[in-house]
């Protein structure tokens, strides 16, 4: 990455970090500006800024959309719902997403440091180092607890519904979904909400599912397409439809610390 456009992205990221630490903040309005200097780099045009009827009703309506108070994320229809809670941290989380369908989405090293400014908000705690790629989705975001250098990689779901605690150093890999909600069998009206748990340095590979209440404890391994419905042990790998025991984990052997280049330092 070219030197003076890492520089330019820290110092755009310092300046929201700062601006979002003012309590004065209105965070919906500061939703809308982020998304418009985004999506309308040049400015909006016009006609469209300007309500004028020239401008196709669809445009309009479109411009509308960057302004969080104009649209309704599915969470906002659960009987589960904080509204106090959510409503603090659903600019944020629109924001999130509007971001990762923009051009800037896909750049990783502002990506990284622009869901973490975010997570910190958001979050009921969020770690140090935290990681997330493009295209994870919350319910509500304020039921996630996560602790230091936890990754989560592309297209997760982390339903926290009923919460989500994720251990230090633990993986989340591509395409998870990770429960803390479930129905009932008879009438999908009735819903639980159990707090799933990610344990400690647990590793959760490709497409696997977490269903709500599991813990995987520490160390735990979960394979890929894998689908937990019980709690595992640690130390331990599990794999299959639904997941099984089936191997334990050797002990990993001594290397140095490597430099992690997203890290916060």
């Amino acid at each position: 990455m070219d030197g003076a456009s890492e520089r330019a992205c820290d110092r755009w990221l310092a300046q929201l970090d700062e601006e979002l630490s003012d309590p004065a903040t209105d965070r919906n309005e500061f939703c809308r500006r982020v998304l418009e200097s985004i999506h309308f780099p040049a400015g909006v045009p016009a006609p469209v800024a300007g309500r004028d009827r020239a401008a196709s009703l669809p445009s309009r309506i479109a411009l509308d959309q960057l302004d969080p108070r104009n649209i309704t994320m599915e969470p906002e229809y659960y009987r589960d719902i904080d509204p106090v809670r959510y409503y603090r941290v659903k600019p944020l989380l629109w924001l999130w997403e509007m971001f990762d369908k923009s051009i800037l989405g896909e750049n990783v090293h502002l990506g990284v440091r622009f869901r973490r400014v975010l997570a910190r908000r958001i979050f009921q705690r969020c770690g140090r180092n935290f990681k997330a790629f493009h295209h994870v989705k919350f319910s509500f975001g304020y039921g996630m607890e996560v602790g230091d250098d936890v990754v989560v990689h592309r297209h997760v779901l982390l339903d926290d519904r009923g919460g989500i605690r994720i251990g230090s150093g633990a993986s989340v890999s591509d395409y998870t979904n990770v429960y803390s909600h479930s129905h009932h069998v008879s009438d999908g009206r009735e819903v639980r909400t159990p707090a799933t748990v990610i344990g400690d340095r647990v590793r959760v590979a490709y497409h696997a599912t977490i269903l709500a209440g599991v813990n995987l404890a520490a160390d735990s391994m979960v394979g890929a397409g894998a689908l937990v419905t019980r709690n595992t042990e640690p130390g331990a790998v599990y794999a299959g439809v639904p997941a099984r025991l089936v191997r334990r984990k050797p002990k990993p052997p001594a290397r140095p610390e490597t430099r992690d280049p997203l890290g916060e330092g």
